[in-house]
């Protein structure tokens, strides 16, 4: 039973498309066609990339984001969606 789960979340971590195996005009254009992806950005580090704003949550704002991919250290490849930071009313 432990040995399909351990099996089963092997295969899902896969499945996830890697930027660095991307080039960087295939990674902005795989944000751009999915609206939100989670991409795989190194061997232990992934995000959720966003196309617009329209697939963050209320509260939260775009940035822009980059990744490595095969040409490029720092792709601008989309957004990722973070909390809203409160304003500072002094």
């Amino acid at each position: 039973m432990v040995l399909a789960a351990l099996l089963a979340s092997a295969s899902i971590a896969e499945a996830r498309p890697s930027t660095v195996s991307m080039s960087c005009a295939i990674a902005a254009a795989t944000v751009a066609k999915a609206g939100a992806i989670v991409l795989s950005t190194g061997a232990h580090t992934y995000d959720r990339f966003v196309a617009s704003n329209g697939f963050c949550v209320s509260g939260e704002q775009l940035i822009p984001a980059q990744a490595p991919t095969l040409d490029s250290e720092h792709c601008a490849i989309g957004y990722v969606c973070r909390q809203r930071l409160p304003e500072n009313n002094n």
